[in-house]
């Protein structure tokens, strides 16, 4: 007599058992798929006032915002609580193809799999891609120096919106995670995504947001919200000695050839409450005790940081 298939309920359990088992062991690191539609870690619970946030990625012909353009766009809308920082529930997602009107270079295929023939003909939804803008009140990027340049050129409605990068404005060294590529964040948390697809990278940051930090414990969406609020200097180490150089990149700051405004220089971003702080590492490490009057310092908030306009 033929058995009746097993349900796949009881194939889900069957699932759940084999991977506590194997995560109380101790001797196997698992990795779920990120699935937003069945993710436990979204509250679901109704806020007062909530808000919408945005997490957004694209995928391009090639670096330059001037001359390259999207050929790709992913966004997930997503619902929080401005007072705790608790995400509640998916609200929207967007993603799409356009034509550049040029053949991809193989290079770019080859990072991101996108042909020509998968684009042809498209165009971007340009009403529900402004329409998720309206209701935004942030836009979250994994790299957002990279995307918003992008992003703005080809639907300005995002240029007035503040900004957060899950790069550069979350401490990972502080969080003992050294690398900051979306696939080995991911990977420490225990989540994987189909990488360099627009909607999966939106998706996985979002994935990210849900966790809580290995060290501080605290939720990685409320340090976002926390960071990405506060206004920050732009310090260019105008005239720097040379030799200064490995204590420099020690600190964190990173070489300017002259594109991005101030002048060549090594330059960083801090707070505008450490600035002092700043200033004074400097005139005590780097100038060797002496004044600090050629450094150059930018303010910049989140409507525009990360845009040409910070530039």
């Amino acid at each position: 007599m033929k058995k009746a298939p097993r349900s796949t309920s009881l194939n889900a359990l069957e699932a759940e058992i084999a991977v506590t088992a194997l995560r109380t062991s101790g001797n196997f690191q698992l990795l779920r798929k990120i699935n937003l539609q069945d993710d436990t870690r979204l509250s679901g619970r109704t806020v007062p006032e909530p808000r919408v946030a945005l997490c957004i990625d694209t995928e391009t012909t090639g670096l330059d915002h001037a001359g390259d353009t999207v050929i790709e766009t992913g966004i997930v809308a997503f619902e929080y609580d401005p007072v705790t920082a608790e995400i509640t529930r998916v609200v929207g997602r967007y993603s799409g193809f356009e034509d550049p009107g040029r053949p991809i270079s193989a290079e770019i295929t080859e990072i991101t799999g996108i042909t020509d023939d998968m684009v042809r003909g498209h165009s971007f939804d340009d009403e529900q891609v402004n329409r998720l803008a309206s209701q935004a009140s942030l836009v979250i990027a994994h790299n957002a120096g990279f995307d918003r340049p992008f992003v703005e050129a080809r639907f300005p409605a995002f240029a007035a919106l503040p900004w957060a990068c899950t790069v550069s404005q979350i401490n990972w060294q502080g969080e003992r995670i050294g690398t900051r590529v979306l696939e080995y964040l991911l990977f420490k948390f225990g989540w994987f995504i189909n990488a360099h697809r627009a909607l999966d990278d939106a998706e996985g940051v979002l994935g990210i947001l849900l966790e809580n930090l290995p060290v501080s414990k605290t939720p990685v969406f409320k340090a976002l919200l926390e960071s990405c609020g506060e206004e920050t200097a732009k310090i260019y180490a105008v005239g720097a000695p040379f030799d200064a150089k490995e204590i420099l990149k020690q600190r964190g700051y990173r070489w300017n050839d002259g594109s991005q405004g101030g002048g060549k220089a090594w330059w960083t971003s801090v707070p505008v409450s450490r600035e002092a702080e700043e200033l004074a590492w400097l005139s005590r490490d780097v100038y060797s005790g002496g004044s600090t009057d050629r450094v150059e310092i930018s303010r910049v908030n989140a409507r525009d940081r990360f845009s040409v306009r910070e530039r």
